[in-house]
């Protein structure tokens, strides 16, 4: 069993061939998902995608990218957001000084009132950084210090400081199809230092199309080649990277119940 911690199934790339994707994914062996929220007027289109599914659950939150459109954001927004059972994580959320689509000042608050609303909700917040590591770090020292709340640092590309400073704070780590990638050296020696039962798989579908599928559209059946990779990093058997991956999953997400 593999559980793909972050695809992205709503709009139109995949408008035409979900239920096909949905097909793929469960012969590839992928038995659970979790979809995520860019922007809370997604939630409609996101539900639809979760609706009737058992093994596919759903975030609430606002990518860093648009953190401009939600300047003024607040916890109990998200809060309120949780009640339904299909939600199970905050974001994803946070940092990105790469593009900085939305100013830095902006992208902070708005990233700190998803950790309140993780705080309080008990969920897990799924975080997005990039280029913004001594900040990111920063942060969550300081909201820690206000009350512990779990973390998830997606698609995890930044360096081992913050990857070190997040998992003293008990940080999980899912790594995605860059992992494969040619020139991602990095990204694997950070991956083999991060502990075994702190690591989960994610697409992050339709971006970062694994090795061999550079160029195409991402989806979830292609998660076997990201195990396989992590697999290969950490030398350990596929199935091991598997079991230890679901399982942190699920101990993570406590409010998912495994299908």
């Amino acid at each position: 069993m593999l559980v793909d911690s972050h695809v992205n199934l709503h709009g139109e790339r995949y408008e035409e061939d979900l239920e096909d994707v949905f097909a793929r994914a469960s012969e590839a062996g992928v038995s659970a998902m979790l979809t995520i929220s860019d922007r809370l007027d997604s939630t409609d289109a996101i539900k639809q995608v979760v609706e009737g599914r058992s093994n596919i659950w759903r975030s609430v939150g606002v990518h860093p990218h648009h953190a401009k459109d939600y300047s003024d954001l607040d916890a109990q927004t998200l809060i309120e957001m949780t009640t339904d059972p299909k939600v199970i994580g905050i974001g994803e959320c946070g940092l990105d000084f790469h593009y900085e689509y939305s100013d830095r000042d902006v992208q902070e608050k708005v990233f700190r009132s998803h950790i309140e609303a993780a705080r309080e909700t008990n969920l897990p917040i799924i975080i997005h950084t990039r280029n913004a590591d001594e900040m990111m770090a920063d942060i969550l020292e300081q909201e820690f210090q206000q009350g512990d709340f779990s973390i998830l640092m997606h698609c995890y590309t930044s360096g081992q400081a913050l990857a070190d400073r997040a998992l003293a704070l008990g940080a999980y780590f899912a790594f995605s199809g860059i992992i494969t990638f040619k020139k991602a050296d990095d990204v694997r020696s950070v991956a083999e230092r991060i502990p075994l039962d702190r690591l989960l798989l994610e697409t992050d579908c339709p971006y970062l199309s694994p090795v061999p599928h550079r160029g195409k559209r991402n989806e979830p059946s292609f998660l076997p080649h990201v195990a396989e990779k992590l697999a290969d990093v950490k030398g350990v058997s596929t199935d091991r990277i598997a079991e230890a991956t679901t399982d942190a999953f699920f101990r993570l997400f406590t409010k998912a119940k495994k299908p």
